[in-house]
């Protein structure tokens, strides 16, 4: 895994503190900005790399450092909503990606679960009802200050493990008919399917997918998901074109010259999606 090309570019830009530099963003690198932390770790995932290999080990220690106020990631702190409330919120949601029992995150988890518990209380999402929730527990900083979204990659996998059943299936549910999707992951509906299957946008569609995969639920709510990824199948195989390569989820091979590549790439990630849907 180490030996993988992509994965040797990113763990060479690794910082002796573990991070990549700045914390936050789950946009594309660029050339002034390489990668981030998210999205270095973001990548690693994508390529199989789990808790125990030392660039996430090292980085999970950076991590729970920020998180219990020993280090300050050095990102310009966003004045639109309250920055404490939703850095705790980011490092808890990667920390959990990786451990999801890990003590240091767990407090954040049990806290937004209990927000977002109370909000579906009444079967749908009562926006007054999560209004009120939210500000017993995060203050108001400035005046225009907007609540931290539901429907957002942070929350979804934040809070996974962390649902009784009932509330699990209706938060599950409001993120499937939410019209942009999961913020930062996919930006529309996840109810309807992706119109041409081999593109850019069923990869992030899967990724949307991917998320939510991990409630006890999924398997029922995603079913629809299942049957078409299914019906998309040739030969044995799935291939979701040249275009699917984005440098995030795709390629996990080092290099697309050859067509096999890209396509056991494709498959090797459906499948394994499908296998958490319980249809592998």
């Amino acid at each position: 895994m180490t030996d993988n090309k992509w994965a040797q570019q990113i763990i060479a830009l690794q910082q002796p503190n573990g991070s990549w530099g700045h914390f936050h963003t789950l946009s594309r690198p660029t050339k002034e900005r390489p990668i981030t932390t998210e999205q270095a770790l973001r990548r690693l995932r994508a390529l199989g790399f789990a808790k125990d290999d030392p660039p996430i080990a090292k980085a999970l220690d950076y991590l729970r450092d920020c998180l219990a106020g020993k280090r300050q990631p050095p990102d310009r702190r966003e004045k639109a909503l309250n920055w404490d409330a939703f850095e705790t919120h980011m490092l808890a949601t990667w920390i959990r990606i990786f451990v999801p029992d890990d003590p240091s995150a767990l407090p954040a988890a049990r806290l937004w679960a209990d927000i977002v518990t109370r909000s579906f209380a009444g079967g749908a999402l009562s926006q007054e009802r999560y209004a009120a929730e939210y500000r017993k527990r995060i203050p108001v900083l400035h005046r225009g200050e907007r609540l931290i979204s539901l429907a957002q990659f942070y929350m979804v996998n934040l809070l996974q493990g962390m649902l009784d059943t009932e509330t699990e299936r209706r938060f599950v549910e409001h993120i499937l008919q939410h019209e942009q999707g999961i913020y930062y992951v996919h930006d529309k509906r996840i109810a309807e399917l992706p119109p041409v299957f081999a593109s850019k946008q069923t990869v992030d569609y899967l990724a949307a997918l991917e998320q939510l995969s991990g409630y006890a639920c999924a398997g029922e709510k995603l079913g629809f998901a299942a049957d078409w990824l299914l019906a998309h199948k040739s030969g044995g195989q799935w291939d979701l074109g040249a275009q699917a390569k984005d440098g995030i989820y795709f390629p996990i091979s080092d290099s697309w010259r050859k067509a096999e590549d890209r396509v056991r790439d494709c498959t090797v990630r459906i499948e394994g999606l499908l296998r958490r849907l319980g249809r592998g």
